[in-house]
């Protein structure tokens, strides 16, 4: 594990470097924002853009989704992993807004965790982008980078999530999960890692193990 000083100073460079990161995922709302990350599972972002830039022109609110149906929901994200399922809690997701919640979204994590679709890692990611939570979201990107540059030995996405609130400072879980994605997406990658254009690389600890 990297101590105090090397943490800070990585998340230091990140700022330094990319300021204000931003999620890949394109929505015009929170609704379709939700959606959208229900859709991300196991699926890359840009592939989510291309279909929900058709999907959400036709419903952008859950009472339009519920108009639209689940065969229809089905026809737009046909070619993404799972999509019978994805479908199913698009649809279960909008009905919920619209009966509990006024069509809106719930703030905290603990409701969003129990909506459809909606895990932990997602509901991280809809409270810190949408409602400013310094919650720190774990992916595959996210469990890679950091065990490898020594932020976390977890091999689990809790125990990573844990690792990085205890040890990353707290000016900086804001950002957190957008920089170690974008890093993981660009330079950290799992099979070719670019360690030769990494500005992280003399404090990485795979590097220099």
């Amino acid at each position: 594990m990297l101590n105090k000083p090397e943490i800070r100073e990585i998340f230091e460079r990140f700022e330094l470097d990319n300021p204000n990161p931003r999620c890949e995922l394109n929505a015009p709302n929170d609704f379709t924002f939700a959606v959208a990350v229900l859709l991300s599972a196991q699926t890359t972002d840009k592939a989510v853009n291309k279909v929900g830039e058709k999907l959400f022109a036709a419903a952008d609110t859950p009472e339009k989704m519920l108009a639209l149906g689940i065969e229809k929901v089905k026809d737009y994200i046909h070619s993404l992993g799972f999509f019978n399922n994805k479908a199913k809690n698009v649809i279960a997701l909008s009905e919920i807004l619209l009966e509990r919640y006024n069509s809106e979204l719930p703030h905290s994590r603990d409701e969003l965790e129990k909506l459809p679709g909606i895990g932990r890692k997602s509901a991280n990611v809809i409270s810190n982008r949408l409602f400013g939570a310094n919650s720190i979201a774990v992916d595959t990107h996210v469990l890679r980078v950091s065990n490898r540059l020594g932020l976390s030995k977890s091999k689990t996405p809790l125990g990573v999530e844990d690792d990085l609130l205890k040890n990353v400072p707290a000016e900086f879980h804001k950002n957190t999960s957008d920089w170690l994605v974008l890093h993981g997406r660009y330079i950290c990658m799992a099979k070719k890692p670019k360690c030769e254009d990494c500005p992280l690389y003399d404090l990485c600890e795979h590097a220099n193990s």
